[in-house]
């Protein structure tokens, strides 16, 4: 998994500058912000604000609709459990719940050990191979719940 700068509000007001020229600015911000430190804190939504003119509000709003924005820092591996129907057609649906209880955690949250953070996705493009995951941003197919576990420990090692 990619390694994120820490939080800096000079960084985040040098990010936010490189883009407020684009139409649109507010979701290409939050996607830097985020590709830079792994998340949007909360200390960008007033720079955010100011340098594009709009309240808190709104670009609190935006972080908060869109799933794929995080307002805390992400565990340090990424599952993404595939939520489509090729994957419900395959046991998917009992299977994340196995998962996230061994995992001791929902969708959109950390383990408590900060591991893993554990998001849903609506299609992997694996639909012949399910259910599937991404772990780390590489597949896993014909997933279960100890194969998830084991690509869980082997990007440990």
């Amino acid at each position: 998994m990619a390694r994120h700068e820490p939080w800096s509000a000079e960084r985040a007001t040098g990010i936010i500058a490189e883009h407020t020229h684009l139409e649109g600015a507010t979701l290409p911000i939050l996607h830097a912000l985020q590709e830079t430190f792994g998340y949007v804190d909360q200390g960008a939504v007033p720079l955010i604000a100011d340098a594009l003119n709009l309240s808190r509000a709104e670009v609190f709003g935006c972080v908060t609709f869109y799933h794929d924005f995080r307002a805390q820092p992400a565990g340090r591996h990424e599952v993404k459990l595939c939520r489509a129907e090729a994957c419900q057609a395959m046991g998917s649906d009992k299977l994340h719940r196995e998962i996230l209880g061994r995992l001791g955690c929902g969708w959109h949250e950390t383990t408590a050990d900060g591991n893993a953070t554990v998001e849903p996705v609506y299609c992997l493009g694996l639909c012949a191979n399910g259910p599937a995951a991404l772990v780390d941003g590489e597949p896993v197919a014909h997933l279960t719940a100890d194969a998830l576990e084991a690509a869980l420990t082997e990007v440990r090692q």
